[in-house]
């Protein structure tokens, strides 16, 4: 569960969202949710149409960081001198789009930017289920790619939105692959990010930033009674008692940076009040600027440093904390300056040569399987076995549904307290009577989705106060709850190997609604006009 840190400028950061398919109307549905927190402006623009609409608006207007997705995310982030922060679709946005693609055929493709997915090779081969799969690195070689899949026979495409856009072009159907828990999670990243150049410009503006970078959340911020958050909480209080990194592995809004607080918080480290908690997100900066965030530079070291040199962020969480998020997306080339820093204590700005030593107690975070990417030569195993002296893996909030009612209560009363309303006197009743469909959905984005969830419920039952939270109620504010089904042992959910079952059925299951239907099947109204003129 991922926390924004409190501003230190009462002035709203300003995100820009960049699409140009069918990922332009997610981001638009979750905009207004972040409305109080930020100031986001949607850009219908992709690749170097975008590049040069937004260098433009730069040379007159601030932006914190934009947000964008697959690869027109990647060909922004190598282009522009903005934090872009990219959204990734989650292994759930995987397995639930092909269970909503299998609802429809067995001959199924997959195609995504750059590289395959390596989980899904051994998914098929484990359960009998085919996939193919294929990679592109164009919008040429990814509409090339889909007219290869639909001579194999593929009737549906999983993928991103010009995936998707291009297999219906070329007259398949297309089952989008994001979710709206991945995209608020992108939000967020977005927030952390602006946050950070907030400090930065406070710190050209010459004014002091030590409050600022303080940890905000303690041990009591990490709720649930379940065995597996006791076990946390014990661990963490051990982890405090020792000055050796911490790696924290965890699916995506399990609580990483929470934990790193709740860490620092009770170590050594935190008593007094200038023992700084810095945090930086290692996949939402440009690998060109990422050297110079981390390290510093000297004044000179390239065109545009500012006069005098940068401080970096080690320099910055002298005596303190230091936390990075998405360790794994750090290249490799930083990967071996990190571990001098680690080993040496001490960090060379970029363009000096004068080392400067640094007292930081390193806590680092992943959603990822950072074994498997040392296998693949993507990250040093030197470097992962010195930042995992101390390891914390956090528990999913599907593996402990005991915690989700009493979660769901605590979230949306902080939710009401926002909006200025009060709880009904029967709120725990009520919310148990929604136990059914709270603890039986897979919660992909963990806390912080229930989170969020909660917050769009009290905005629609603040609105109607007469109205009892049911779970009728709770499922027209929510219908992704009707769409999974606890994973048992946290495993990857099965999708079984049976005939798609026919569309006039599914269209009698929702009463002949399309809207329904399409949103049941994961594709678009037009899509599901077209099977139905075809008679499929």
């Amino acid at each position: 569960m991922a926390y924004s840190p409190a501003r230190d400028t009462p002035d709203k950061p300003t995100i820009w969202t960049v699409s140009i398919t069918r990922l332009f109307d997610l981001f638009r549905d979750i905009t207004p949710q972040y409305a109080e927190r930020a100031n986001i402006d949607p850009i219908r623009l992709g690749f170097e149409e975008a590049v040069q609409y937004i260098r433009k608006r730069l040379e007159t207007e601030h932006c914190d960081a934009v947000v964008a997705a697959g690869s027109n995310g990647a060909y922004l982030k190598s282009r522009l001198s903005v934090p872009v922060i990219i959204a990734k679709a989650s292994g759930f946005d995987v397995m639930q789009a092909l269970a909503r693609a299998r609802k429809l055929t067995p001959h199924i493709g997959v195609v995504s930017y750059q590289q395959a997915m390596s989980e899904l090779t051994e998914f098929q081969d484990t359960f009998g289920f085919k996939i193919a799969q294929r990679t592109y690195l164009t919008a040429e070689d990814a509409r090339a790619q889909i007219n290869e899949l639909k001579a194999d026979g593929i009737k549906v495409v999983v993928g991103a939105g010009l995936v998707t856009d291009l297999a219906e072009e070329a007259g398949l159907t297309g089952v989008f692959v994001y979710s709206t828990a991945t995209i608020r999670e992108a939000f967020e990243d977005a927030l952390e990010i602006a946050r950070f150049t907030q400090l930065e410009a406070r710190r050209k503006r010459g004014l002091p930033v030590a409050d600022t970078l303080r940890a905000k959340h303690t041990l009591g911020d990490l709720r649930g009674d379940s065995a597996q958050m006791k076990r946390v909480r014990q661990s963490i209080v051990l982890f405090a008692k020792s000055p050796a990194t911490v790696l924290i592995q965890g699916e995506t809004g399990t609580g990483k940076e929470l934990v790193a607080q709740a860490i620092h918080r009770e170590s050594l480290h935190a008593q007094g009040i200038n023992k700084p908690f810095v945090a930086f997100n290692c996949g939402a900066v440009a690998e060109s600027l990422l050297e110079s965030e981390l390290f510093g530079y000297e004044e000179g070291s390239f065109t545009g440093s500012r006069r005098g040199g940068h401080a970096g962020l080690f320099e910055a969480a002298h005596r303190g904390t230091i936390f990075l998020d998405e360790i794994g997306e750090m290249p490799l080339a930083l990967q071996t300056r990190f571990l001098r820093v680690l080993e040496e204590r001490e960090v060379v700005r970029v363009g000096g040569t004068r080392p400067i030593p640094v007292n930081v107690r390193v806590i680092s975070a992943t959603h990822c399987d950072l074994e498997s990417r040392i296998k693949e030569g993507r990250f040093r195993a030197d470097l992962f076995y010195r930042l995992s002296v101390l390891r914390l893996a956090l528990p999913t909030l599907r593996v402990r549904p005991e915690d989700i009612v009493p979660l769901a209560v605590w979230c949306f009363k902080n939710a009401l307290a926002s909006l200025g309303a009060r709880p009904h006197e029967n709120l725990h009743a009520e919310m148990q009577a929604c136990a059914p469909l709270l603890e039986g959905y897979a919660w992909p984005g963990n806390v912080r989705e229930l989170r969020n969830l909660m917050e769009r419920v009290a905005l629609f039952l603040a609105a109607e106060p007469l109205q009892s939270l049911t779970p009728a109620f709770m499922l027209s504010v929510a219908p992704e709850l009707a769409t999974a089904a606890p994973l048992p042992d946290d495993k990857p959910p099965i999708l079984p190997v049976v005939p798609a079952e026919p569309l006039h059925v599914t269209l009698a299951r929702f009463n002949n609604n399309r809207e329904a239907v399409a949103k049941y099947l994961g594709i678009s109204r037009t899509t599901l006009w077209r099977k139905i003129r075809a008679g499929e």
